[in-house]
């Protein structure tokens, strides 16, 4: 069971809903500028905090060290938390899955092998897990899916060149990967990052202005 904090949208009764996955040892206290930030007025806001304690934070799986039994136990907790946001009524063409970092990676392993049609998947500064395996695994609805990833030229974590080979990779195999490159570290690109990232949001929802 993941815990999280729903965020209401100022448009009552919209169940347009963006679930927001951090990074290792952060929690839903560092992602509550969001909502704010994008100014989306339509959408809800699921904060999720990963499964495992982390230095104050969280984390959704062990690192450095054996990381594939947490990605895979944090996997099919997100599967569980979809599944039951659909039986709440937000339906999966309604629900953007997204996350920094770690979150980035759970966001992209997950929404790439669940078998529901999402309205988008946001990946930020982050990398792909085992991305042969993912891509044998994908979902009959995998190449339908929208992905965005975005990354930093001077991210000191994660080199970007392989990061954009891994995108590469994903838009070998059909997946539909737009990729944003910014002069940033291991964080978030300002206003002009997050105006991307709306866009791409805003578009997952094309019956909604503004």
């Amino acid at each position: 069971m993941l815990h999280g904090k729903f965020i209401p949208a100022a448009e009552k009764n919209s169940r347009r809903l963006f679930v927001v996955l951090h990074g290792l040892g952060d929690s839903i206290e560092g992602w509550r500028w969001l909502p704010g930030a994008l100014d989306l007025p339509w959408m809800n806001y699921l904060l999720i905090n990963a499964p495992d304690e982390y230095h104050g934070g969280y984390s959704w799986f062990d690192y450095p060290g054996d990381i594939a039994p947490g990605i895979h136990r944090s996997r099919k907790l997100l599967f569980e938390l979809l599944d039951d946001l659909r039986a709440k009524n937000f339906p999966a063409e309604q629900i953007t899955l997204g996350g920094f970092s770690q979150g980035c990676l759970m966001a992209i392993e997950t929404g790439l092998r669940y078998p529901h049609r999402l309205a988008g998947i946001v990946g930020i500064s982050g990398w792909v897990f085992e991305i042969e395996n993912l891509i044998h695994d994908l979902s009959p609805v995998a190449k339908s899916q929208r992905l965005i990833v975005t990354h930093g030229h001077f991210d000191p974590l994660l080199p970007i060149a392989e990061v954009r080979a891994q995108v590469r990779q994903l838009k070998s195999a059909g997946v539909d990967v737009a990729w944003h490159e910014f002069p940033k570290e291991h964080t978030v690109h300002g206003v002009e990052e997050v105006s991307i990232l709306r866009e791409f949001v805003r578009a997952g929802y094309p019956v909604v202005g503004g």
